[in-house]
């Protein structure tokens, strides 16, 4: 039974393009395999999973050795199972930068496209066996994209991501701007959350100046529901880099409906990275980014010390 996954802390992407590739290589290959997910899904996946009635993957912790997978939404060996290399990984779909350090035991389809979303490129890839998927399958394209694309506010959208997506709205006879006011409420409803978590929530890791990095962003239509806890959250920061062997914690909280992104500054080396990266001016313990919506197209390339 092949493992479809994706990366740790799983977004609404990482949770529903799983989904998706199980379905194509169960129904469509006749390959035996299932989703799975490294961890919990955040509210806005949960809330996919409910809207198109489909089962919650399995939460695994690592896989055995020879075990064959795939593995979507990611190629960094940081958000992957510790075994990654004893598995047998035979096929990767993405559309990040290539992280390096994946070794597999023979050639394999790889598949890494400049779009918004793993779901579009998988929507590419079934082709006109689209036609034989079902309801769920469909929505969870759709979530997948529209969560991505921010509905389509994120720089990192493309036109054949915003196609794909009214396409699959129209098949559905689904409303756009309802159904992603529906996604973003749930995707902004954090009160069960502790600040740990939220830090944690959806990050990645990354190297700047010598210093390890934990690079979270939380996207939301009600920011100051998160700005209310700021200093609860920048409080938890340094524990949080500990444990998870960083240095720092940034913190990015994304309005998606004002599209800005408000940086916590809980130190100087914080302060210098927003000066340095973005041109701002620090003046207390965050700072507001007119723009700034894509943690992969904006903030990552832009980071400086």
């Amino acid at each position: 039974m092949i493992k479809v996954f994706g990366h740790t802390s799983p977004d609404t992407d990482s949770t529903g393009s799983p989904i998706i590739w199980a379905w194509y290589l169960n129904e469509v290959r006749k390959t035996p395999a299932k989703a799975v997910l490294q961890g919990e899904p955040n509210t806005e996946a949960a809330w996919m999973l409910d809207r198109w009635k489909l089962d919650k993957p399995e939460i695994i912790g690592d896989l055995a050795a020879g075990e064959q997978c795939v593995i979507v939404d990611t190629n960094n060996p940081a958000e992957l199972p510790a075994s990654i290399h004893e598995a047998e990984v035979i096929e990767i779909i993405d559309h990040h930068l290539l992280a390096g350090g994946i070794k597999t035991r023979t050639p394999i389809n790889i598949t890494v496209r400049p779009l918004a979303c793993t779901a579009t490129i998988m929507h590419d890839l079934i082709g006109e066996d689209m036609d034989r998927a079902p309801e769920g399958i469909k929505g969870a394209m759709l979530t997948c994209i529209l969560s991505d694309t921010l509905e389509f506010r994120s720089p990192t959208t493309t036109p054949h991501d915003r196609a794909v997506a009214e396409k699959l709205a129209a098949d559905l006879g689904v409303n756009i701007t309802d159904f992603a006011a529906e996604m973003f409420a749930a995707k902004s409803d954090v009160s069960a959350f502790s600040d740990e978590a939220l830090l944690r929530m959806d990050s990645k890791e990354y190297e700047l100046g010598g210093k390890q990095l934990r690079i979270s962003v939380l996207e939301t239509t009600a920011p100051q529901v998160l700005l209310d806890r700021k200093p609860a959250l920048m409080a938890a920061m340094p524990a949080v880099a500990a444990a998870d062997g960083a240095d720092e914690v940034l913190l990015f909280i994304i309005d998606i409906l004002r599209e800005e992104a408000t940086l916590l500054v809980p130190n100087d080396f914080v302060r210098q990275v927003a000066e340095k990266s973005f041109g701002a001016t620090v003046s207390g313990d965050s700072v507001v980014l007119p723009g700034i919506m894509s943690r992969k197209k904006q903030i990552i390339p832009a980071l400086a010390a």
